[in-house]
């Protein structure tokens, strides 16, 4: 039976770059190799697209792009190629690609934007399309959303760049609203760049300005001092939720980091919470899954305050895959080996590639 050709396309000129990088890596070693035929595709930094036959560790040390075989390549809008176009000495070659892994995180990545191009292309791919993909990297959207399906967020307010002319104002009411301390974000950013902490109204203009310089839009939230806790949801129709994690590491001040970490080293499985609410944060974290309307797989954050009122942080629909990042460490608890996980996902990808949600 021949292989199912599958391409893992990483990199991307985000701020997550090294992070696609080492995700990659570490999903690429472990892909079944007597199921699948691996194609590798990375962008640069720069956002140049490559096609990589090298070894896959000079995928995790940054050094892809240099190997001397890189050829350029494109993916093809057109469904008639369903593939990827190598460019070599002038020449033309279409690789046919049955599935797509885009490892890519943030903007013009995880973001919906290489979605679309897929779904343009017609080739399945893993994980969220272009709105759900696109509602979880803005937080204004995902507010919203979440408050339309009556689950908990951090109060917030927007400022969009149509009040940057009335920005000492609009500051002013919100702190008005809100009270302090605040957390000031970019609404569409990946990581936490341009997240900043306000206690003052003070703070809270020059926090506002970062973020401004970071996208079009700012989220300001009140800040929740809060145990962080971690769920995994996986599949289609029927989303599985994984047993709850918890992010342990001591914080002694504001870490606009603490949901962007690499590895899974402070996670704890299962998080010492009582049963009923173990309950409550995995039905609320499928049930926030189908509201923003996710596929395959997303990780989903979540704040316990010191009173126990659960509130929804955010969700990642191309987490890291890392074995140890955590949402494959959270998974690897319902039974699920890295290889194994890996292999689910280009499945379920692949099987429902023509439905239509």
């Amino acid at each position: 039976m021949a292989k199912i050709k599958a391409a893992v396309i990483f990199g991307g000129t985000a701020r997550e770059h090294e992070l696609s990088l080492a995700s990659a890596a570490e999903v690429i070693q472990n892909i079944p190799k007597d199921k699948y035929e691996v194609v590798c595709i990375g962008i640069t930094r720069k956002g140049r697209w490559l096609y990589f036959p090298g070894d896959v560790c000079d995928i995790a040390d940054g050094c892809w792009d240099q190997d001397p075989d890189c050829t350029s390549a494109m993916l093809s809008p057109d469904p008639l190629y369903r593939g990827i176009i190598t460019i070599e000495n002038g020449e033309a070659t279409v690789r046919k690609i049955d599935v797509v892994m885009p490892i890519l995180m943030g903007k013009r990545g995880g973001d919906g934007t290489i979605q679309g191009l897929l779904d343009l292309a017609a080739i399945p791919y893993v994980g969220s399309g272009v709105l759900a993909s696109a509602s979880c990297m803005d937080k204004s959207h995902t507010h919203m959303v979440m408050d339309d399906y009556n689950i908990k967020t951090a109060q917030w307010e927007l400022i969009t760049q149509r009040e940057l002319n009335r920005l000492d104002k609009c500051c002013l009411e919100i702190a008005g609203k809100l009270g302090f301390p605040l957390v000031v974000k970019p609404a569409n950013s990946g990581s936490n760049v341009g997240t900043s902490f306000a206690e003052n109204a003070e703070q809270l203009l020059a926090a506002v300005k970062i973020a401004f310089s970071n996208d079009n839009k700012v989220v300001v939230e009140k800040y929740i001092k809060a145990r962080k806790l971690e769920a995994a949801v996986l599949g289609y129709d029927q989303p599985i939720c994984s047993p709850v994690g918890e992010i342990t590491a001591p914080e002694t001040v504001y870490d606009p980091n603490n949901f962007n970490v690499s590895t899974g080293d402070d996670l704890t499985i299962p998080a010492d919470i009582p049963e009923e609410l173990t309950k409550k944060v995995q039905d609320t974290a499928v049930k926030a899954f189908k509201a923003l309307g996710c596929k395959g797989l997303a990780r989903v954050d979540f704040f316990l305050t010191e009173d126990g009122e659960l509130l929804l942080n955010k969700i990642g629909t191309m987490p890291g895959l890392r074995k140890n990042s955590v949402f494959p460490k959270l998974m690897e608890r319902m039974g699920y080996s890295h290889e194994e996980l890996i292999d689910d996902l280009l499945e379920q990808a692949v099987d429902n590639a023509d439905r239509t949600y």
